[in-house]
């Protein structure tokens, strides 16, 4: 990329070190704080960064590990919607953020990731600690540098910062030799806005003929389902998704990663759909006329079997990625931009056509969804002997309704993603490359990011034990998340798995020996820890954890075969569903049609059969 900048002209060049115009320049651009992990290739770095902090610009967090310094990246930049800053050095210590920075290319976050490098002299030699890190994460970001000069550095860091944050948002590498952090430049400050980069102009507003058929479409449509994902959270488009839903009395439907993006206490909700998603939002997608799909990019976990979903209806897709639109599924109406200023056209689009604000053609779908809500609803075990995963998660959730949640990978993942009620940014997790480990680290970084904020990582017994370690990040700064480990004593969802399509093998999946005392641990860290059992346990220890000033660890003990649901298999259509329990036997009192296959009685307008999943 070609990079031109408007500098003002009264600006003398400072004579300083690389490491110097580095932090210089990352102060300029708003960073307050920086996870990382020092190490040889990177120390003049870190000794610039000392001075930066005696100053107070900023504020260095030392993780244990550099994965959880991305994932704290990460976290931090969920949580504020500003670019997270992580630093790592050469070989070793880059190649452990890989991990962390795969995490956020494929959710699309913000971040800036600093690489010590060896010396320019020493670049392909084979050098102690040397390795391609640009090379390594070509595929995992969204874009890559090698500061060769100190002098370049300034520029470096603002068009890192710029395409981190615009358009498709993603992760940007900065890799810095040694040498070049030493080196002595003539430093001239780049501030933001001062850059622009020849061919990079994302498209951020809609074509007007497209908003427009979009609009017709979307008024006339008498089954209509919206689909919100990620693109939704990226780019603060709640008011117009709410606006737009109930003028037109859309229900609305999100990914995992579009949770917070639609109130969900909202009666034109129907959560989450997909794999592990609620039934009224796998039948709805399988029943509707017109899927608006909003930067969402029909993830595989999401659309089950691709040819099947959304099968009789038109699609709108709306993302900011020319590249997501048309990937997996073609649409009818494509419209490139960036969800908000696109859904705001739509908008106007519908107020200069003058339409009918709560159009009544959407009632009878409302309807009918709302039974599909009442026969199948999402289901909250109790059993006898312990408790369930989803009674600790429902708790949680109702004694701290407005906190940021982080999770893990796994059933207790799909599990708060069913039960938790989150808003705009309140949800911080793995989706698309769904990675164990990454629930601490980035509670970490959201509650740097928001301190006065209740921050809460629900975790599972082995996804925990990938990042224990930066139990003594929270102490060392007194980070005051509260973690709370849904214990089975397992990898859940691989045991969940291996029941199910595995003949009961459970290979390698059970946590049980050599599982550690994690109260214990919590305190051999110097965090609190607590333990439950038993359900008359539960609720007080969840408010002794929310109350207690500091960071706390909560080790739940539940029902060690619950399994999640419902749950779509994997090349299935999203209508066939495992472990649907409908709680309603009645069938409105209207023309129905026998399923072939399994006998139930469905409704004339169904396409689907509930209960096995078979085409009518």
């Amino acid at each position: 990329m070609v990079a031109s900048f408007k500098l003002s002209t009264d600006v003398i060049p400072v004579k300083c070190s690389g490491a110097f115009a580095l932090m210089d320049s990352l102060c300029r651009h708003g960073v307050k704080h920086i996870f990382g992990y020092p190490g040889g290739a990177i120390l003049p770095i870190y000794d610039e960064l000392y001075r930066s902090e005696a100053r107070g610009e900023l504020q260095h967090i030392l993780v244990r590990h550099e994965q959880a310094a991305a994932h704290a990246a990460d976290g931090y930049a969920r949580a504020t919607g500003k670019v997270g800053v992580c630093f790592g050095t050469s070989g070793p210590g880059a190649t452990n953020l890989v991990t962390g920075i795969a995490t956020a290319q494929m959710d699309s976050i913000p971040m800036v990731i600093i690489t010590g490098q060896v010396s320019r002299a020493a670049i392909g030699s084979d050098a102690f600690q040397e390795i391609d890190i640009f090379g390594i994460t070509l595929p995992i970001v969204k874009h890559s540098y090698v500061a060769r000069n100190a002098k370049d550095i300034p520029w470096i860091i603002a068009q890192a910062f710029h395409i981190a944050s615009t358009g498709r948002p993603g992760p940007v590498l900065v890799d810095i030799p040694k040498d070049v952090g030493l080196e002595e430049c003539e430093y001239i400050p780049v501030n933001p806005g001062e850059v622009k980069l020849s061919g990079y102009r994302p498209t951020v507003k809609g074509n007007p003929r497209q908003i427009t058929a979009a609009v017709e479409l979307i008024a006339s449509a008498k089954q209509p389902l919206l689909y919100v994902g990620g693109g939704a959270i990226s780019s603060n488009a709640y008011g117009q998704i709410q606006e737009l839903a109930e003028r037109f009395q859309l229900p609305v439907t999100t990914t995992l990663m579009g949770l917070g993006a639609f109130d969900e206490h909202n009666p034109l909700s129907v959560g989450m759909l997909g794999m592990h998603g609620t039934a009224y939002a796998n039948f709805a997608v399988c029943e509707c006329d017109l899927l608006i799909a909003v930067g969402a990019r029909f993830d595989d976990r999401v659309t089950g079997k691709l040819d099947e979903f959304a099968a009789r209806a038109k699609v709108i897709h709306i993302d900011i990625d020319p590249a997501e639109v048309g990937k997996n599924r073609r649409p009818d109406i494509p419209i490139v931009g960036d969800v908000r200023q696109v859904l705001e056209q739509i908008l106007q689009r519908a107020r200069e056509l003058d339409l009918p604000e709560g159009d009544t053609l959407t009632q009878d779908w409302l309807a009918r969804i709302d039974r599909w809500k009442q026969d199948y609803p999402l289901v909250i075990p109790h059993p006898d002997e312990t408790i369930s995963p989803q009674e600790v998660i429902v708790e949680v959730g109702r004694q701290a309704p407005n906190a940021y949640y982080t999770t893990d990978v796994g059933q207790h993942q799909m599990w708060s993603a069913q039960f938790l009620k989150t808003g705009p940014n309140r949800w911080i997790s793995s989706a698309g490359l769904g990675t164990m480990g990454f629930g601490l680290p980035a509670a970490m970084g959201a509650k740097v990011a928001v301190p006065d904020e209740e921050v809460i990582c629900i975790s599972g017994d082995a996804s925990f034990q990938m990042n224990l370690q930066e139990l003594a990040t929270l102490a060392q700064y007194n980070i005051k998340a509260k973690i709370v480990i849904i214990n089975n004593g397992w990898q859940g969802m691989v045991r969940q798995w291996q029941e199910t399509f595995y003949g009961e093998r459970y290979s390698s999946s059970n946590m049980e020996i050599g599982m550690p005392d994690f109260p214990l641990l919590a305190q051999a860290f110097g965090v609190k820890g607590l333990v439950v059992h038993h359900r008359s346990e539960l609720s007080q220890a969840i408010a002794e954890m929310l109350n207690y000033d500091g960071p706390v660890l909560l080790d739940v003990h539940v029902k060690r075969d619950e399994n999640c649901y419902p749950m779509v298999e994997p090349g299935k259509a999203n209508s066939q569903m495992l472990g649907l329990q409908k709680q309603s036997p009645d069938i409105p009192k209207k023309e129905i049609v026998i399923c072939n296959n399994c006998g139930t009685r469905n409704p004339a307008d169904n396409h689907f059969c509930p209960e096995c999943g078979s085409k009518l």
